[in-house]
C-alpha cells in the first residue's frame, strides 16, 4: 500500500485519500477502511521475479520482441530434447520429439545460422548493432531473391557487411572486410557485392567509399601526437588532390595513405611509411606512387592558414 489515488471517493469521507492495495486490487478509504473499489487494474510495469535467482537480469514476462527478419515472427515454441531418464525408452531413444509442425523451417534455419555468422564476423571489428541488423536484412533480401546462389557463406556474409557499412556511413575498405573473413578473397567478395547490389532497390543502393570517412579512423589507429591537426590537414589534402591532381581513378584507401604521409611530413611528425601502409592496408609502393603524383602541387594542397614545420619544397621526395 504505497500509492495514493483520488479517482474514487468514500461516501462517508469524500475528502479522504484512497489507498491502493496492490495485492488484493482494492481501493481503501484511509479514514474508515471502507473498500471503495475492488478488482482494480494495475497499470504499472509488470515484472517477473525469482526469489531463488538473484542473478537474473531478464524481468520480462512476455518473452523476446518479434523479429521481422524471420518469417514466423518468433511466435513458435521450440522444445528441446529431454536429458533425464524418463525422456528415453529402454532402447535409449527419445520418447518425446517435436512434431514436424513445430520444427523450424529450413529457410528460417538458414537465416538463423547466417545471422549468427554475421554477428560473429562483425564483432571482430566492433561494428554497431545497427550495421549488423542492416547486414542481416541485406542477406535476407538476397536469400529470398536467390541472387547469391552458388556462393560460399563466408563470401556472402562479408559482402553483406561491406554493403551495410557503406549504407550506414561507417565505411570500411573491402580489404578490412576480407581480413575478418575466414575464407573469402577480395575478388570473391567484390563479385558477390556486384550481384547483391544489382538486386537491391534504388533507395538502398550503397554510397561510394569516400576518402574523407577513412582518414579520421586511420589517424586514430596510428596514434599521432598531433592527431587532430594531422586529421584535419590530411582531409584537406585529399579533397584538394582529387581536384587538381590526376588521382581520380585511384582507390580511396591509397589516397588516404598518401595524404596522411604528406600531412605528417609537413607537420614534422615522424611516422614511417611501413606503419601507415599497415593500417591503411595497401602496399607501400602504391602509397609512394600517389604521393609522387601529389608532390609537385604540394604547395596548393594545404590550407591557407597552415603553419609548415617542413616547407613544401623540403618535403620528402618519396
Amino acid at each position: 500500500m504505497t500509492r495514493y489515488v483520488k479517482q474514487l471517493a468514500c461516501r462517508f469521507h469524500p475528502e479522504a485519500v484512497l489507498i491502493e492495495d496492490y495485492r488484493a486490487g482494492d481501493m481503501i478509504c484511509s479514514a474508515c477502511g471502507l473498500v471503495v473499489g475492488d478488482r482494480m487494474i494495475d497499470v504499472g510495469s509488470e515484472w517477473r521475479t525469482f526469489s531463488n535467482d538473484s542473478d537474473t537480469k531478464d524481468m520480462s514476462r512476455v518473452g523476446g520482441a518479434a523479429n521481422p527478419l524471420f518469417n514466423n515472427d518468433n511466435l513458435e515454441t521450440m522444445m528441446s530434447l529431454g536429458t533425464g531418464a524418463g525422456a528415453v525408452d529402454e532402447f535409449g531413444k527419445q520418447k518425446y520429439t517435436a512434431g514436424g509442425s513445430h520444427k523450424m523451417s529450413s529457410a528460417d534455419n538458414t537465416l538463423r545460422n547466417t545471422f549468427d555468422v554475421i554477428r560473429q564476423m562483425a564483432g571482430r571489428i566492433s561494428l554497431s548493432n545497427r550495421i549488423i541488423h542492416r547486414a542481416c536484412s541485406i542477406f535476407k533480401h538476397s536469400h529470398e531473391n536467390k541472387c547469391v546462389r552458388g556462393r560460399s557463406q563466408d563470401v556472402i556474409v562479408a559482402a553483406c557487411i561491406y554493403i551495410a557499412c557503406r549504407q550506414e556511413n561507417a565505411q570500411r575498405t573491402i580489404k578490412e572486410i576480407c581480413a575478418i573473413s575466414t575464407n573469402a578473397s577480395k575478388k570473391d567478395i567484390g563479385r558477390c557485392f556486384t550481384q547483391i547490389i544489382k538486386n537491391l532497390p534504388v533507395s538502398n543502393q550503397p554510397t561510394s567509399v569516400d576518402v574523407i570517412n577513412l582518414i579520421p579512423r586511420f589517424c586514430s589507429q596510428l596514434e599521432f601526437r598531433e592527431e587532430i591537426l594531422i586529421k584535419k590537414t590530411a582531409v584537406h589534402i585529399a579533397e584538394r588532390a582529387k581536384e587538381i591532381c590526376d588521382i581520380q581513378s585511384r582507390a580511396p584507401d591509397s589516397i588516404a595513405g598518401a595524404s596522411i604521409y604528406m600531412a605528417c611530413a609537413a607537420i614534422g611528425e615522424q611516422k614511417r611509411m611501413e606503419n601507415i601502409q599497415t593500417i591503411v592496408g595497401v602496399t607501400e609502393n602504391t602509397i609512394r606512387q600517389i604521393y609522387k603524383i601529389m608532390l609537385p602541387k604540394a604547395s596548393q594542397l594545404f590550407p591557407t592558414d597552415f603553419q609548415f614545420k617542413c616547407l613544401p619544397a623540403n618535403l620528402p621526395s618519396s
